[in-house]
């Protein structure tokens, strides 16, 4: 039987809220997809087993001391005082439902396991089969399959608990994925 965690990624203000500094394509999105209800049911699922569920967000100290300046994506965070960790911004969105108990990973760049203990808390309990969910499919959501792929993992997606800036980006995504992950929905867990 396998060891499974599921990594929730970047439901964050700034990101997923309609008010949010960097969510005007992709909060849309997420609320006409119900993207963070069908996360919410992929986190119940997993508590109900008593599974790992590893929340990850995006963000930079107030100084942006981290912030990669020469980054088309986060080149321009520290002039909008977006993504600050400790603000707002980096707080999870209301409607997701996360625990003062839960772990939660910071990533300065777009990959989770990239300068993270993402890799060392799933070691650490023995996973080797991920689901992961969250935004965007395109960048973040990505990027992470990959890693885990590469990693060796046995890696799902959960399609309808992930949102790009719009369908086209989000689906071609999901196509690509699908030769390196198994593709499911959150009613199928």
């Amino acid at each position: 039987m396998n060891n499974k965690a599921l990594i929730v990624i970047d439901f964050i203000n700034d990101i997923v809220h309609p008010e949010g500094k960097i969510s005007q394509e992709i909060a849309p999105q997420v609320q006409k997809n119900e993207v963070i209800a069908h996360a919410n049911n992929a986190i119940e699922h997993f508590r109900k087993q008593s599974l790992p569920v590893i929340f990850v967000k995006v963000g930079f100290s107030s100084a942006y001391i981290e912030q990669p300046k020469n980054s088309p994506i986060f080149g321009l965070a520290d002039q909008y005082k977006a993504l600050e960790l400790g603000a707002w911004g980096t707080e999870y969105h209301k409607d997701l439902d996360v625990l003062t108990s839960d772990y939660s990973v910071v990533k300065n760049r777009i990959n989770p396991f990239y300068n993270t203990s993402l890799a060392t808390v799933l070691s650490a309990n023995n996973i080797d089969e991920v689901f992961m969910c969250g935004v965007s499919t395109n960048w973040a959501v990505h990027s992470a399959v990959m890693e885990a792929h590469d990693r060796d993992f046995k890696v799902n997606v959960i399609e309808d608990a992930c949102a790009a800036a719009n369908e086209t980006n989000h689906n071609a995504s999901i196509e690509t994925l699908s030769r390196v992950a198994n593709i499911v929905k959150s009613t199928e867990l």
